[in-house]
């Protein structure tokens, strides 16, 4: 439900393009560790509607305080979303329900950043440094990564609070250019320097997301709501 809702948001917030999607070809019953930059409150919506678009319903690591908005939880739940309860007891457990979501088959959606960037302006950043949650989820499981780097986010919604606001208002008017980049699958338990490997990967996906809004370059398109994702990447 939350997937198919965020698949028919994207083409209404945003003309958004994909490339590199002949990365997510799979032997059957794999799951993987797709690993995304966070810039903005449209990123959910952006990333789980796309992949929608693809024909995946990953889980996906949710920061926990979204349970307690009535009616959501139970959407979340439905959805085999994870919660994370950062700073808590608990905060271990989010790795653990998604080690159990990775060895069922489902691929799982984390940001590795661990949370937004700080600045205001509407222009993309680089990823910044990475928590090491989704690197020893990677190890523990064995999980191939799939770095995924999207640029254009913050187009629809950046800034202050009342910025924000009048950002998702008029992004179905304005409809900005968003792209995401699927970079090649990653095996981090083969790599020396794990952590680096994994910022070098996503860092080079949103260098190609970043170029690709820069040069209009076209790729799989989200069409009108309603419709599957086109083309090829």
């Amino acid at each position: 439900m939350l997937s198919a809702l965020a698949g028919a948001l994207v083409p209404v917030f945003s003309d958004t393009s994909v490339t590199g999607t002949g990365n997510l070809a799979r032997p059957p019953g794999t799951g993987r560790l797709l690993a995304a930059n966070h810039t903005s409150f449209f990123d959910p919506v952006l990333l789980i509607g796309t992949l929608h678009r693809l024909g995946l319903r990953p889980a996906v690591l949710v920061t926990a305080g979204l349970w307690r908005v009535p009616l959501l939880g139970r959407a979340l739940t439905r959805e085999g979303y994870v919660p994370v309860h950062r700073g808590s007891r608990r905060a271990p457990d989010a790795l653990r329900h998604a080690a159990d979501a990775l060895a069922a088959g489902r691929d799982v959606l984390i940001y590795p950043e661990g949370g937004l960037p700080g600045y205001r302006a509407s222009h993309d950043r680089p990823p910044g440094r990475l928590k090491s949650g989704a690197v020893r989820l990677a190890l523990s499981t064995g999980a191939p990564v799939i770095p995924v780097g999207h640029a254009g986010a913050r187009r629809v919604s950046s800034g202050s609070r009342a910025k924000q606001l009048a950002g998702w208002a008029t992004a179905p008017l304005r409809r900005p250019h968003v792209h995401v980049h699927i970079g090649p699958a990653l095996r981090l338990d083969t790599s020396d320097h794990p952590v680096d490997t994994l910022e070098t990967a996503l860092a080079e996906a949103w260098t190609t997301a970043v170029r690709a809004l820069e040069e209009g370059a076209d790729g799989t398109r989200a069409g009108p709501a309603g419709q599957g994702a086109v083309g090829s990447g």
